[in-house]
């Protein structure tokens, strides 16, 4: 209810050269000017107020309409969060982005050349939607896991049979063998990372291929049988796209992408055939 009742104070209208002049605060404004004078008018001006801003707050059609412009500001907010994500990926992935946009695209176009109904058509862009979410995910994930952190695994191997050469020789001092000791056992753990990483990357990759190919599979379908169906997203995936760690400094923008889109179907470890 605050948020009527804030709207219907700041309701305005557009004047020429002005811009939007919001009346009824600017009502407000002129009674608690004119009150120093007359301190009377502070209540009138207060009664006329609640009169003015109650009646609006609790209008149906009114409600309606801040509803709507929130609705319209969080998805505008949304799109513009959602482009920057899309302009994190390098071109290659960008075009598989738009490669997957435009079969999704396709599939609608068939099931309104079959003459859906409004529900249906609707009911599947969500659905489609989402595995272009999932898409999109997999492919930040894809930008992190790839970034290369100085050493590869050909020289910390080498680094790491160094280091124990060193520890295992009998001319290095206790202090010495201390220090390159731990050195060793940061090294061997970022060997571990790295292996974990490359798991990762090819559950990721094996993720991207499966959705592209559940999106082919929607796309055939909508197209040979001719019969409009309604699209499943239940599809199992490899990665761990819930925790958020696979998004590095996009995390962040992922999370609040994902209160808006709704949790995708798509993590569940079941397949369903559209």
């Amino acid at each position: 209810m605050w948020r009527y009742l804030k709207s219907a104070f700041l309701v305005g209208v557009d004047v020429p050269a002005l811009g939007r002049v919001p009346l009824n605060a600017l009502a407000a404004t002129g009674f608690f000017i004119v009150g120093f004078a007359q301190p009377a008018v502070w209540l009138l001006g207060l009664a006329a107020e609640a009169g003015v801003v109650s009646s609006l707050a609790f209008n149906k059609r009114f409600q309606n309409w801040v509803d709507a412009q929130h609705l319209k500001a969080t998805e505008d907010d949304s799109d513009a969060k959602y482009q920057a994500l899309v302009s994190v990926l390098p071109p290659e992935s960008r075009n598989r982005l738009l490669q997957l946009q435009s079969k999704c695209q396709k599939v609608i176009q068939v099931y309104r050349n079959l003459q859906a109904d409004e529900f249906m058509i609707e009911t599947n862009e969500d659905a489609l939607k989402k595995f272009q979410w999932v898409y999109l995910k997999l492919l930040i994930a894809r930008v992190h896991l790839s970034e290369q952190t100085g050493d590869d695994e050909k020289s910390l191997k080498a680094k790491i049979a160094g280091l124990e050469k060193d520890i295992a020789s009998e001319g290095e001092s206790p202090n010495v063998k201390e220090s390159k000791a731990a050195t060793l056992n940061i090294l061997k753990k970022r060997l571990a990372n790295m292996g974990r990483r490359e798991d990762a990357l090819e559950e990721v990759d094996s993720d991207l291929m499966r959705v592209e190919a559940q999106v082919d599979l929607v796309l055939e379908n909508a197209t040979i049988q001719g019969k409009p169906q309604t699209i499943s997203t239940d599809i199992g995936l490899a990665s761990d796209l819930v925790g958020g760690a696979l998004f590095g400094d996009e995390e962040g923008i992922v999370a609040d992408l994902e209160r808006s889109y709704g949790k995708p179907a798509a993590s569940s470890a079941k397949e369903t055939e559209p």
